[in-house]
């Protein structure tokens, strides 16, 4: 998952000049909440077809080619003269302490659930666990937790992905005329096709039994995205954050049924990077444009922190027997929610910028 547009460049007039695309900051977080319902939700209903946000998982291709968007706006026209150690440094600044974070509370919460038999791994494993999912080295052991790549928190296997798409960038990508990016799309195009139909459906790369398909998933968004910024293609239109968000909504609530990997590749292939295009040709008002930076802020750390809690929050749902749905079960994910939304905040204030600004400081 890729963070706010917004990025540091080189000279004080770079910076005055360059546009900033604040409604797909906004996007970004309303994605984050998206995804965040559906782990809760998917915890209790794990028939995606009765789950109201069946789609939810859609989010993370979402990201992916915003992620591709950020990337050539934020590095074309500078990693050559920044260097590849030096965007690699940014990267991992950027972006590690909160992975490393969601580890350290996956480790808590695995110890401290008070609902459920906590699984009997001993030191070593536990051990090995953690060293992995904090240097992001797929380990998809626990088969009580679907042998996700990073058992300690799940949603760490996009940002595996994330990382390799930003290293092929630094290496390759960045350098990369618009005729030749244009062709690998559509190759990537053709194996996300050919992924959702062995599948059956795009949700795969999570776990070690579909540990390829997020390589097929990242490929195309994040060139799709780099395509839709490399073309210029920014849309405008009158559509403002509140529209384009209900837009995004709307391909997470799509409803789940057999054959759902046609949908979800037509979302993946056309809708979302025409969601980008229209999110970077939008305009708002200032005051709208604040809440879209708050909302891209809180994203990732909303996005790293809010596992931690869905495995204990699966147990509570079964030991009070939540799994009908109703109304005590929509309460609950609507207090889940927002309980994590604050906490991000929190985590986003004390802990993820501090540390960030901290080791640009040293250089």
């Amino acid at each position: 998952m890729e963070e706010t547009s917004e990025v540091v460049v080189g000279t004080t007039q770079e910076h005055r000049t360059k546009p900033h695309f604040v409604v797909l900051d906004g996007l970004r977080g309303v994605a984050a909440v998206g995804v965040v319902t559906f782990h809760f939700m998917e915890m209790v209903i794990g028939n995606y077809s009765k789950l109201w946000i069946g789609h939810g998982f859609l989010a993370v291709d979402f990201f992916f080619c915003l992620s591709g968007f950020v990337m050539g706006y934020a590095y074309d026209d500078r990693l050559e003269r920044m260097g590849l150690g030096n965007f690699l440094k940014a990267r991992l600044i950027r972006l590690h302490p909160l992975v490393v974070l969601g580890a350290v509370l996956g480790l808590i919460a695995f110890y401290a659930n008070p609902f459920g038999v906590t699984p009997g791994y001993g030191p070593g494993k536990m051990a090995l666990m953690f060293t992995a999912s904090v240097l992001l080295i797929p380990f998809g052991v626990m088969k009580e937790r679907g042998r996700n790549l990073f058992s300690l928190n799940a949603p760490a296997w996009s940002l595996f992905w994330e990382y390799v798409a930003n290293v092929v960038f630094g290496v390759a990508l960045y350098r990369v005329r618009r005729a030749t990016l244009a062709v690998l799309t559509v190759v990537a195009a053709v194996l996300l096709c050919w992924t959702g139909y062995r599948a059956g459906n795009l949700s795969g790369g999570w776990s070690a039994r579909n540990f390829s398909d997020g390589g097929v998933r990242v490929a195309f968004s994040f060139l799709a995205g780099l395509l839709v910024y490399r073309m210029g293609w920014r849309l405008r239109t009158r559509l403002g954050f509140g529209a384009l968000s209900v837009l995004l909504m709307l391909a997470l609530v799509m409803p789940y049924a057999r054959g759902a990997w046609i949908r979800e590749a037509a979302v993946i292939v056309v809708y979302f990077p025409l969601l980008v295009a229209l999110g970077g040709g939008a305009k708002i008002s200032p005051r709208m444009e604040r809440l879209c930076r708050f909302s891209g802020d809180l994203s990732y750390p909303l996005y790293m922190t809010h596992y931690s809690v869905i495995w204990i929050w699966g147990d509570f749902a079964r030991k009070h027997k939540l799994m009908t749905g109703g109304g005590r079960l929509a309460i609950d994910v609507i207090c889940g929610v927002a309980t994590m939304v604050t906490f991000a905040y929190v985590v986003m204030v004390a802990y993820d910028k501090p540390v960030r600004e901290y080791l640009r400081s040293r250089g």
